[in-house]
């Protein structure tokens, strides 16, 4: 038995892969497959043996096309969107298609610092006998250089602007001087940088114009419409279903199109129909929450409920995702509550057990 939680995406689609990576077509340097196969394996198609590749991005081709057109420039990737809007698992299918390996990941964060992203040292062997090849530690972003990879920088903006200014020499020059030994080393081809950003978190430190230059920006958006977004959420959520070994209950469709029209309106601030106008909460109740919210619920069923998915297992993740202040976001789901869901006798559960819950 399999006691991995989660394999990377090159292992678990590796039958996909291996399917697209024969097609016929000119590869750029250091490519596993064609762009044209890299864009079927995240929209979904047909590869040339007649295996079929399922979708791992449900979106706009184009934005996809761009975004593998640029991998294969010496300009690197920024992936940019709110939360939720699958940065992240575009930038682990991309790197598993090209490179054929996403586990060069760099998790940029506040306390990120310079030794992180470039290299660091074993300082026993440096305290022992100097600067050397030996007492060197490579970073993923060093690895991917190495070996003509693709390296992962996830939610790049949370990172210091003097730490995000190391990589303008690695972008511009393709190279990373390393001083203590006396030399630097040269990306192999095949190497660039995927990153993800958002503008809605808070800590957020603005890249600077030489970093930009340096990066093609391609936009996620949230799916257009509310069947899209069911679509996506059952979709992913069958998939981690499956992972975690949890029940399907026949009703998952019906329960996820309740939970992404609660999501929607307070996010847009109206009603589908647009004829009322509602406070939108301070959470991004983006897609990726949709999911979280009704994965809980597939875990409260099985363990909790008999199997049974209904607004008792979903109500109390639904208002965990939709109050994040205590105060302001309360009033918000209370005020929805009561001039919208009441009035809506498919939602009378959700009202009642959340009117109880708030």
């Amino acid at each position: 038995m399999n006691d991995v939680l989660r394999q990377p995406a090159e292992v678990i689609w590796k039958a996909e892969i291996d399917a697209l990576c024969a097609n016929a077509g000119s590869k750029p340097a250091g490519w596993a497959m064609t762009p044209q196969a890299a864009v079927t394996y995240l929209l979904g198609g047909e590869a040339a043996d007649g295996t079929q590749i399922t979708p791992k991005y449900v979106g706009q081709k184009r934005l996809i096309e761009t975004a593998v057109a640029t991998l294969a420039t010496d300009r690197a990737l920024l992936l940019l969107g709110v939360p939720g809007t699958a940065k992240s698992r575009v930038s682990e299918h991309l790197a598993a298609a090209i490179a054929g390996d996403s586990t060069l990941v760099v998790q940029c964060t506040a306390g990120t610092d310079e030794n992180q992203i470039r290299y660091g040292w074993n300082y026993a062997q440096l305290l022992a006998n100097g600067p050397s090849d030996e007492a060197l530690v490579p970073t993923p972003l060093y690895r991917a250089m190495e070996t003509g990879k693709l390296c992962r920088m996830e939610e790049l903006t949370r990172m210091g602007s003097d730490v995000q200014d190391t990589l303008i020499t690695v972008l511009s020059e393709k190279m990373m001087p390393i001083p203590e030994l006396n030399k630097a080393i040269y990306a192999t081809r095949g190497f660039n940088i995927i990153a993800t950003a958002n503008n809605r978190d808070k800590g957020v430190n603005e890249l600077s114009s030489a970093l930009k230059r340096r990066f093609n920006v391609v936009v996620l958006p949230l799916p257009d419409d509310i069947d899209e977004e069911v679509s996506i959420v059952t979709k992913r959520v069958g998939e981690m279903a499956q992972g975690l070994e949890l029940p399907m209950p026949k009703n998952v469709a019906a329960e996820v199109a309740r939970v992404v029209t609660i999501f929607r309106e307070l996010r847009d601030g109206q009603t589908l129909d647009g004829k009322t106008a509602l406070k939108a909460p301070t959470g991004t109740l983006s897609t990726a929450e949709a999911i979280a919210v009704m994965v809980g619920g597939l875990s409260q069923a099985a363990f909790f409920s008999d199997g049974v998915l209904n607004a008792d297992g979903l109500a109390p993740n639904v208002l965990g995702a939709v109050v994040k202040d205590p105060v302001q976001d309360k009033t918000v789901l209370a005020e929805y509550l009561e001039t919208v869901v009441k009035k809506r006798r498919d939602y009378a559960d959700y009202y009642s057990v959340l009117t109880e819950i708030l």
